[in-house]
């Protein structure tokens, strides 16, 4: 039996209440914000990535970069519906080799806060560009500093959603969930400085290194890099490195346990038991 309050006429919703709706499949929490704008971040080729937050990312989330950053011709267009610089045609969905279709998170996420783009390219020597939104509209562009790289701020994160902000936790636990989105990042690239900061406070500072060992140490202890093993091998096309720790001092239950396939940090329940 249909509720009382459904009304028998089909109607189609209004693109605000859509974009919202898709961004609850991207935005979950804070932490999800941080890694969609790292992954875009480093597919346009960071070195040096720089994550600001302020209240468990609720009032602010600033991550800056100095990777190839935005024309402002494609400014706009970046925060469009299914706007990317990665795929042509579907033929290049079976070769991806980048974290992600640049741009197509980004409306999602613009939908549910404030957001101010600030971007310059290497060839815009004279002036960069400076986008502002709030809830995805808006769409002015301002003359900016010639920076080359991208910095976004997203402030007042679901000011619009209080049904989505109600179900967040603590400031503490979300900033434990990005903190932990900043260590696998810096896990799969040791060769990207990154820097992370809560409240005005550093809290996590890893300078590129050329070892993944290295990297590691940077985000565990000696101890935990003392008793492991390192391992490395070629099948079928496909090779496979890593650190494991020694079966002596293994653990009952996989922690910490990381699984990066092309760099992408993943859960795979036949895997994980294996190892």
């Amino acid at each position: 039996m249909p509720a009382a309050s459904c009304s028998a006429k089909i109607h189609v919703l209004p693109d605000d209440v859509v974009s919202r709706i898709a961004a609850g499949e991207v935005v979950e929490r804070p932490a999800a914000v941080v890694k969609e704008l790292l992954e875009n971040s480093l597919d346009a080729g960071g070195l040096h990535i720089t994550i600001d937050v302020k209240d468990g990312g609720l009032a602010l989330i600033r991550v800056t970069d100095d990777g190839e950053g935005i024309n402002r011709a494609d400014l706009l267009l970046a925060f469009e519906r299914h706007a990317t610089s990665k795929l042509r045609s579907d033929r290049d969905l079976a070769s991806v080799t980048t974290l992600g279709f640049r741009g197509a998170a980004l409306p999602r996420i613009a939908s549910v806060p404030h957001m101010l783009v600030t971007t310059s390219t290497r060839q815009d020597t004279m002036m960069g560009s400076q986008l502002t939104l709030v809830a995805g509209a808006g769409g002015s562009i301002v003359d900016a500093p010639a920076v080359p790289g991208t910095r976004i701020d997203v402030s007042n994160l679901f000011f619009n959603q209080p049904a989505r902000k109600k179900f967040l936790k603590s400031a503490t636990t979300e900033f434990s969930h990005i903190s932990h989105v900043v260590q696998l990042a810096g896990l799969a690239w040791p060769s990207v400085h990154f820097r992370l900061a809560h409240n005005g406070q550093e809290i996590l500072n890893y300078p590129a290194v050329t070892a993944d060992r290295d990297r590691i140490l940077q985000v565990s202890r000696q101890a935990f890099l003392d008793r492991t093993l390192e391992v490395q091998g070629r099948i079928a096309g496909l090779s496979i490195r890593g650190v494991m720790i020694d079966p002596v001092d293994a653990r009952s239950y996989g922690t910490p346990q990381v699984l990066f396939v092309n760099r992408r940090p993943c859960r795979n329940r036949l895997v994980f038991p294996a190892v």
